[in-house]
């Protein structure tokens, strides 16, 4: 496995074009949101070869990646591709396992049909869901009886992934991946853009020891989301509970999703406080140019100030209104020597309380800008190019 999700290389520019057969295969695999899969390298098997037919993919598993080569003959594109698994996994050879079960025929691979676009991502998904289960029996293999104990107690609890992390320099590990909340969260979010399902895990990573300890050690704890899910809650600000002394893994997660499951209702409900926020601007400022109508985190307004002109955006933060909104004015007047209208720095030093209303909220900001924007004009017109 590795160590970042972000080191798959990007496909080489000089690489020839892979064959059109293998390509469409390819694409339809990249194009498919629920398996966020990354293209690593591309090359031939041929020395000037006319087609690439082999390349390298990045797997989801485990919060991490696997990387798999996949590789083709470009002569004979209508036959499926062999599969090399990474550095370490020398011991799953899926294809074995089928055999000797007497499932060969049930694999995708027995019915590969080359006109078929969604070949190669049938094919990952076997193999990656063959992965998971092989890990999960081999970290059921640890002579660790505290890790035993985990392994029978959580791993029933569905969707969750499980591997060895294994190092020279320091000792093995074990790596769980927990899916947590299940909850439909475009019933929190009416009219989201969400097109699958938004995910939060609980990594937890475990020490292999081989020696009986009265207490063992805690785990490492990290929330991690989906990219999509932190415009709407944000797993690095929740502060995770303490693990106690003699505690289990089954036992934190029940802890941890009664908890998490409050946050999140909160972060729905302040979708609310924002949007009541932005509604009130429009009594002061006039109507927003610009609104985020479903998250409500952007608003601009357009202002006037004597024959000054000026777009003020509103950043509101998930924390609103513990947190105030960030301002940044910008000239519709002014524009730098590259052309680019001139925008102040961020502003937050304004008059605040988390305890007024929404209408009140916007009175103060509004008369904190009539002052402040006197400053900006100044600051505008300074910044000006000067002509000769």
């Amino acid at each position: 496995m590795s160590p970042s999700a972000d080191t798959a290389a990007p496909a080489p520019t000089s690489s020839p074009p892979l064959a059109p057969l293998i390509a469409a295969q390819l694409k339809f695999l990249l194009s498919n949101p629920s398996l966020p899969v990354k293209l690593g390298q591309i090359w031939s098997g041929c020395r000037n070869g006319r087609y690439a037919d082999r390349f390298t993919l990045a797997i989801p598993f485990c919060l991490d990646y696997v990387y798999w080569d996949f590789l083709y003959n470009a002569l004979y594109p209508k036959v499926a591709p062999d599969v090399v698994f990474g550095p370490g996994d020398e011991g799953f050879q899926p294809l074995v396992d089928y055999d000797d079960a007497g499932n060969g025929d049930k694999s995708c691979l027995a019915q590969w049909d080359f006109r078929d676009t969604r070949g190669l991502l049938n094919l990952v998904e076997e193999l990656r869901l063959l992965y998971i289960e092989y890990q999960k029996k081999q970290v059921a293999e640890v002579d660790d009886t505290r890790l035993k104990f985990e392994v029978d107690t959580v791993l029933a609890k569905e969707g969750i992934e499980v591997c060895m992390v294994s190092s020279t320099d320091r000792p093995d590990e074990v790596k769980f991946a927990v899916p947590l909340l299940d909850l439909d969260l475009k019933q929190l979010v009416p009219g989201c853009p969400w097109k699958f399902p938004q995910k939060i895990h609980l990594q937890a990573i475990f020490l292999v020891s081989r020696s009986y300890s009265s207490v063992p050690s805690a785990p490492r704890l990290k929330l991690i989301s989906t990219p999509e899910m932190k415009s709407f809650f944000s797993v690095d600000a929740v502060k995770l509970p303490a693990w106690v002394d003699g505690m289990c893994m089954a036992e934190y997660i029940l802890a941890l999703e009664d908890d998490l499951k409050n946050q999140v209702v909160e972060a729905s409900a302040s979708i609310g406080s924002r949007r009541r926020f932005i509604e009130a601007l429009a009594p002061a400022f006039g109507r927003p140019l610009e609104a985020d109508p479903i998250l409500c985190r952007k608003a601009t307004v357009l202002s006037i100030s004597g024959i000054f002109t000026f777009l003020v955006h509103f950043i509101i933060p998930l924390q609103f209104p513990k947190q105030q909104p960030i301002l940044t004015l910008q000239s519709c007047q002014h524009c730098n020597s590259q052309g680019i209208p001139i925008t102040s720095t961020q502003i937050n030093d304004y008059p605040w309380s988390p305890r007024w209303d929404a209408p009140e909220m916007v009175e103060r900001i509004y008369d904190f800008l009539a002052d402040e924007c006197q400053n900006f004009k100044k600051f505008c017109s300074d910044g000006v190019p000067q002509m000769k």
